[in-house]
């Protein structure tokens, strides 16, 4: 009876344990892990199956598991910074926790990995684009005539500007796009965002944060950017509507140049056919918030 008591803690206990899988999305990178002898998989499609199947089995026993994107050199140098043996299974279950600490994560939700992978991957290419923005700032140093920290000042402006597009923008839900051009990657953010009756905004704080960074960046480095709004409410046209990164501020884009934005395929150049019930007009009237300097002296 005892025996049997400890087996069903024992089984619940494994239930409430969380667990992370670093998964080889890339065949490139499945390549590149079969340099080691203990990872014992051949096939890219055999290993995504097993993959797969173990998902399957921890949901069926109401366990709970995270993906991560496991990247090989990222893997080899952490088994380097450590001073742990990387050919082992142990070492990249260690790996595969730091992941759920630091890294971009999933929730597996009992989806195809077929499907759960695009979010993984956007996750991963969020937190990347995140970071990055987040070091651009804290490069920025310090302000030589007032002593001010650039990078935290132009993300509060740009966290400021965020409200006031909200604010000013037509009821329904809105959908967000900036992007910054910069080196080797042009950093891209998507917040999308609702209203409430009282008037307030619901959206996603970390989608609010991201695009917040990216926004900054732009303002603090004068890198060619934009900011483009899409509205969309019942019983009338979408609305769409943007700005240009101009010097520390934002210069509203023309209907025109709205409408040649998204009615110009980027690839050839050639037109396409503009969407039905879609309005490319000119932005809401910003005030003077849109061309302020970032602080002043």
């Amino acid at each position: 009876m005892a025996d049997t008591d400890h087996r069903t803690m024992r089984r619940v206990l494994r239930q409430e344990m969380a667990g992370t899988i670093g998964l080889l999305a890339d065949e490139d990178d499945f390549r590149a892990m079969r340099r080691y002898r203990s990872f014992t998989f051949d096939d890219h499609h055999t290993y995504l199956r097993q993959v797969e199947a173990l998902l399957e089995a921890r949901a069926a026993q109401g366990s709970h598991t995270t993906v991560a994107l496991l990247d090989p050199e990222e893997y080899a140098a952490y088994c380097a910074d450590t001073g742990i043996d990387p050919d082992t299974p142990a070492s990249r279950a260690r790996f595969a926790a730091e992941l759920a600490t630091g890294g971009a994560t999933v929730p597996y939700d009992g989806r195809p990995l077929a499907e759960l992978v695009p979010d993984l991957v956007d996750a991963a290419v969020r937190r990347a684009t995140w970071e990055y923005a987040s070091q651009v700032l804290a490069r920025l140093g310090r302000c030589a005539v007032c002593g001010a920290d650039i990078g935290h000042t132009t993300y509060t402006r740009a966290a400021h500007l965020l409200a006031r597009i909200l604010d000013t923008a037509p009821p329904g839900h809105r959908h967000l796009v900036c992007s910054v051009t910069a080196a080797p990657e042009t950093l891209l953010a998507v917040l999308r965002a609702d209203q409430e009756a009282d008037g307030s905004h619901r959206f996603d704080d970390t989608e609010a944060m991201e695009l917040t960074a990216v926004l900054a960046v732009g303002l603090a480095t004068h890198r060619p950017g934009g900011l483009v709004m899409r509205t969309t409410a019942p019983g009338a046209p979408d609305r769409v509507y943007g700005w240009r990164l101009r010097g520390h501020g934002l210069e509203p884009l023309t209907a025109a140049e709205v409408f040649d934005a998204y009615c110009t395929d980027m690839d050839s150049g050639d037109l396409v056919a503009p969407e039905s019930g879609v309005d490319y007009t000119a932005p809401p009237d910003l005030g003077d918030s849109a061309t302020a300097p970032p602080h002043q002296h």
